[in-house]
């Protein structure tokens, strides 16, 4: 804009800034927090949300949904596997194929032993995908299990 470098002034939070018709200056400094929006408050997201979603804008959200008797909880449909931000499903097809034999093998293991505790068969579902795709692909995708009952 035909301005020198000396003539642009490019502050940080917090800074005081004079201005006149001759100059532009740092003038002192206020203390300061920063303050997040996230489109319906302010300030109102707290440093667990913001770390969650780093988290999923990084390595992206894996779920495995899949649905069990409710007598023996043996497998009656699924696991589907579902990418979100992780890997482009369509170049990724092994590696989905490989985690819906991983999150079946895990939810039959869970039925031959029988364990019905609702904690323990989701924990053994995400174990054994994390161990897979941070095994692939060295990145640690959120992994949500969805396991329905019927």
């Amino acid at each position: 804009m035909g301005k020198s470098e000396n003539e642009v002034y490019v502050g940080d939070t917090g800074d005081i800034v004079e201005i006149n018709r001759d100059f532009m200056k740092k003038a002192g400094q206020v203390p300061v927090e920063l303050v997040l929006v996230d489109g319906i408050g302010v300030g109102d997201v707290g440093s667990i949300v913001l770390k969650d979603r780093k988290h999923l804008g990084q390595d992206g959200l894996i779920v495995a949904v899949a649905t069990l008797d409710s007598s023996d909880k043996h497998v009656i449909a699924g696991p589907d596997i579902v990418s979100r931000g992780f890997v482009y499903v369509r170049e990724s097809e092994r590696l989905m194929d490989e985690a819906r034999r991983v999150a079946l093998r895990a939810l039959e293991e869970c039925s031959e032993q029988k364990l019905r505790d609702w904690s323990t068969i989701k924990t053994r579902v995400r174990d054994d995908l994390y161990k897979l795709f941070h095994d692939r692909t060295r990145r640690n995708p959120v992994i949500l299990p969805i396991i329905m009952e019927v």
